[in-house]
């Protein structure tokens, strides 16, 4: 794994004993001590993630949130400093090419946080249509992310930050210190739990890890990896880039509608996403639990009626809730709660149905859809 990207982190991870992976190009620890025990401790105490293998791009100047405007679904001119705004970016055939947490760090400065595996993709992509006057920056490689994910969360960051950052409401975010170390802080996070988002230097990752791990063990914090970051997602059925979206997909299929606002217009995809609603989405994503043993897992067939009608984006078990879950995309007349459908797993039909989504219900709300 050598020709792998690595974040300021990497040397910790593999002290600690981690099992490291290759994940969107980096070599990530997916997991310390179990998934199981990873999940649970997220669930019911906090869990600390090194999230740095996701990029950071910065608008700034007299035409950021013009450019913001034209580039996401979502309205930016109204968001206020101080807080974040889930949004997509799409093409111009209304698919999406990432999905994306915009933050307003001042009246004419902007943050996004892009997927990993899509960080050159998206810089090529808010660079082409970004003037001069937009300052487009691609902080990435000078920028570590943590996320604090728990509901014990607060109490551990009330540690080691004062409490502009522990006290702050969903969906905001305030600049800081973290171990004595200058960082970005917000109440968002992708788990379905509450939490925190941490941006510091990428010099200073490795203090403000170790000291958020040291504060927080005697509340029960552990360190997490990606394989229960996907399970902690999958239970709040977030979407994951590649799997529930991708460059075909309209963000109205994927369900995320309430993240687009056509009444507006004038951003990029906007006629697009309108003509394929008009005409009818061609697929809708649904939840749905498996009602025998088995996993469900993505790329998988769906049937109904003994027919296939589509298939698994991503499944898995569900430590919470003892049972296989998943998400899958089958045609809109199949997407009500409680339709039968059947997983085919190595050629044996599965039953299953369609359930509501989030599987888990938590404290965390979700991204606000306001403006």
């Amino acid at each position: 794994m050598s020709s792998l990207l690595r974040t300021p982190l990497y040397e910790t991870p593999r002290r600690l004993g981690a099992r490291m992976v290759e994940f969107a190009g980096f070599e990530m620890p997916v997991q310390y001590s179990s998934i199981l025990e990873e999940h649970a401790a997220v669930r019911q105490r906090a869990g600390l993630f090194d999230v740095s293998h996701m990029g950071q791009i910065e608008l700034e100047g007299p035409a950021a949130i013009a450019t913001a405007e034209h580039l996401l679904t979502r309205p930016v001119a109204s968001l206020a400093s101080g807080r974040v705004r889930y949004g997509l970016l799409c093409n111009p055939a209304g698919a999406v090419i990432d999905d994306v947490p915009l933050s307003r760090l001042a009246p004419d400065a902007l943050l996004l946080c892009v997927n990993a595996a899509n960080i050159e993709k998206d810089w090529r992509w808010v660079a082409s249509h970004s003037p001069p006057e937009a300052g487009a920056r691609n902080r990435s490689d000078e920028t570590g992310l943590l996320a604090l994910q728990g509901p014990l969360a607060e109490s551990v960051l009330a540690r080691v930050a004062p409490p502009p950052a522990t006290t702050l409401g969903r969906w905001a975010f305030t600049r800081t210190q973290v171990a004595g170390r200058p960082a970005l802080v917000s109440r968002t996070g992708y788990t379905g739990s509450d939490g925190f988002e941490i941006y510091t230097a990428s010099a200073d990752l490795v203090v403000v890890f170790e000291s958020l791990l040291a504060e927080g063990q005697p509340l029960g914090l552990i360190p997490v990896g990606l394989g229960a970051r996907d399970t902690l997602r999958l239970e709040a059925a977030m979407p994951l880039y590649g799997h529930e979206l991708d460059e075909t997909t309209s963000p109205l299929e994927a369900g995320l509608g309430r993240y687009v606002k056509l009444a507006r217009g004038g951003f990029i995809g906007a006629e697009a996403i309108a003509r394929r609603h008009a005409a009818g989405e061609r697929v809708a994503l649904v939840g749905f639990e498996l009602l025998v043993p088995g996993v469900a897992r993505a790329e998988y067939a769906v049937a109904h009626g003994g027919r296939t009608v589509g298939r698994v984006t991503s499944g898995g078990p569900s430590p919470t809730l003892g049972k296989s879950i998943g998400l899958a995309y089958v045609p809109p007349d199949l997407a009500a709660v409680g339709t039968p459908l059947e997983i085919l797993i190595r050629g044996r039909a599965c039953p299953a149905r369609v359930v509501e989504t989030p599987f888990v219900q938590t404290r965390a709300e979700p991204p606000e859809t306001g403006g």
